[in-house]
């Protein structure tokens, strides 16, 4: 107990210098693996939005068309052409599995042929067939077959079009398509590997003393490769996330553009051929889960790039004559 009436030396505080990371948080090496990671998230998520939005395209397409059915009859002098499409309407509907049915007028026909016929057109002046379009029931379509003989008893200038080989091209499409999408980004993600391990041994060989004297000092190979592993990671979440967010902002511009351009010719010639610029939700989740794998992908990579790297240099450290001709340390 100190004496009374004097004050109680105070000891100095010990400054504790807090611990730097093994590997500088920022260099050119990093900043090139950060930019390079951001262009294959980006080509990546790229990837993936347009198969998620083709596939989307396809199955409306397939909805649209296996909801419907269409009943052709060809002009003939002998026929009388309203009597014969509201026979053949009649005819379509009284099959289970039919909901409604409609007669294609001759306005509407005109309009079809005008991209190739042009304006102004009388259909009577040629012999253009008259369509009937039948609405069906996807989950329990009716017997097309007995629809079809019914329909060529009574009228024989009337066939029918179930739209299937159309059905059938665009699965086909669309399954292929899926897998061209696919092997691009499996091909992204083996460059993206690649890519990671060259820069992880550049990383280990510009800082291999670091390594020696943590070895020397007796650091684990585990706690070396932590530190790695935490440095990669940073950077591939980085990378990653840039990639995605340009990604998925191009999306929504994409789709911005669309729907205040409706009903213009830009837009209707894109909309032809892609559809709509709309990946929903689940595009941008599997975005979101493309960015999460690229970073794990990396963080992995570089883990078990490193452990081998450092089982080399304990390997040539135990015996030098591996080295190659070069000096151990």
């Amino acid at each position: 107990m100190p004496p009374p009436g004097q004050a109680r030396a105070r000891r100095p505080d010990l400054a504790v210098r807090p611990i730097g990371p093994i590997l500088p948080p920022s260099n050119i090496q990093g900043n090139a693996l950060m930019v390079v990671i951001a262009i294959m998230a980006f080509l990546a998520c790229l990837t993936l939005g347009a198969v998620s939005m083709v596939r989307a395209t396809a199955a409306s397409w397939q909805s649209q068309i296996s909801r419907e059915i269409t009943i052709q009859i060809k002009p003939d002098d002998t026929l009388d052409m309203n009597a014969a499409l509201e026979k053949a309407k009649t005819i379509a509907l009284s099959f289970v599995g039919t909901k409604s049915g409609q007669i294609v007028d001759e306005a509407a026909t005109a309009r079809l042929l005008e991209p190739w016929l042009g304006s102004g057109l009388d259909i009577h002046d040629l012999p253009v067939p008259r369509l009937v379009i039948i609405t069906i029931d996807e989950d329990h379509p009716p017997d097309f077959q007995a629809m079809r003989d019914l329909l060529t008893a009574q009228i024989p200038q009337a066939s029918l079009d179930d739209h299937r080989t159309w059905v059938d091209r665009l699965v086909s499409m669309a399954h292929t398509t899926v897998l061209i999408g696919f092997a691009i980004l499996l091909l992204v993600f083996t460059a993206m590997i690649l890519t990671v391990v060259f820069a992880t041994r550049g990383a280990l060989s510009g800082n291999r003393h670091i390594i020696e004297v943590l070895h020397f000092v007796g650091a684990e190979s585990l706690f070396v490769a932590r530190e790695f592993q935490k440095h990669f990671l940073k950077i591939s979440l980085k990378g990653s996330a840039a990639g995605g967010l340009v990604a998925t902002s191009l999306f929504a511009l994409a789709s911005f553009w669309q729907n205040h351009t409706l009903a213009t010719p830009q837009s209707d010639q894109a909309a032809a051929l892609f559809g709509r610029f709309e990946i929903g939700w689940t595009g941008y989740l599997g975005i979101f889960a493309t960015m999460l794998v690229i970073a794990l992908l990396t963080t992995v990579t570089a883990r078990l790039t490193v452990m081998r790297a450092i089982d080399e240099i304990d390997l040539i450290r135990s015996d030098p004559s591996r080295s190659g001709g070069l000096p151990a340390d």
